[in-house]
């Protein structure tokens, strides 16, 4: 499943373009659609090959770009090959609080393309929700490896997990986590019923996918807040 890129990551990518040479660069080789070398990068922003060594490493570093070599044209001489630059192929987006629209794209538009003829459109979509929440959970077993999973361990992996997707968990108490942000966010103010079943089935699928049994995700909207909370299972709920 795709995610984008993780917020840390987003951050410490946009704190490095905010250099002017180091964004001309790398806008520069964004457009030239194949490896650029050291001399023309420079050259592109008016600075010296050694300085622009310097602002194409951090780019690397940071993970916009991504550095190789290459055989020059024709006849070379004896030496190391140039080193030349392309971009990562990754996008770079901040958004504080975090948001999720490209899950929440992901999701609808599996619905739409698996949609089977005894389910609406609102059937298959909750449907692919699950799906998904159940893959992430399933991958954070796999990483973990747990074991059996008790309230409040099963909370901690699902807070570990959740912040990395935007929900902003918080421990109300040993067995209950609040989300405070809802990363569907303006969406889900738009159409409140869809996208708050959409996320609850995600993290319904993703506590079945983490086997955290005595965790379930409750529908318990709060203004400003995710729709769901996470913690024992309600009593007559």
């Amino acid at each position: 499943m795709s995610t984008g890129a993780e917020p840390g990551f987003s951050i410490a990518a946009v704190a490095t373009l905010d250099d002017e040479s180091r964004r001309g660069m790398y806008e520069f080789i964004r457009r030239a659609r194949r490896p650029v070398n050291r001399d023309e990068a420079a050259a592109a922003v008016g600075i010296s090959r050694k300085l622009a060594a310097f602002h194409l490493e951090k780019l690397v570093d940071a993970g916009l770009l991504q550095a190789g070599f290459e055989p020059a044209c024709g006849i070379r001489r004896a030496g190391r090959k140039p080193k030349v630059y392309e971009p990562a192929g990754v996008d770079v987006r901040v958004s504080i609080p975090q948001r999720q629209h490209d899950l929440l794209a992901e999701i609808l538009l599996e619905a739409v393309d698996t949609e089977g003829a005894d389910e609406n459109a609102r059937q298959a979509a909750l449907r692919t929700a699950g799906s998904h929440g159940r893959r992430l959970g399933a991958a954070e077993r796999e990483r973990a490896r747990p074991g059996r999973l008790g309230t409040e361990r099963a909370l901690t992996r699902a807070e570990a997990v959740l912040a990395g997707y935007g929900f902003e968990p918080t421990r109300e108490s040993s067995t209950c986590v609040r989300l405070l942000n809802c990363p569907f966010h303006p969406l889900a103010a738009r159409s409140p019923e869809l996208v708050c079943a959409i996320n609850h089935a995600f993290l319904v699928g993703f506590l079945a996918g983490l086997r955290a049994t005595t965790v379930a995700a409750t529908l318990a909207p709060r203004a400003g807040e995710c729709c769901v909370r996470l913690g024992r299972p309600v009593t007559g709920s």
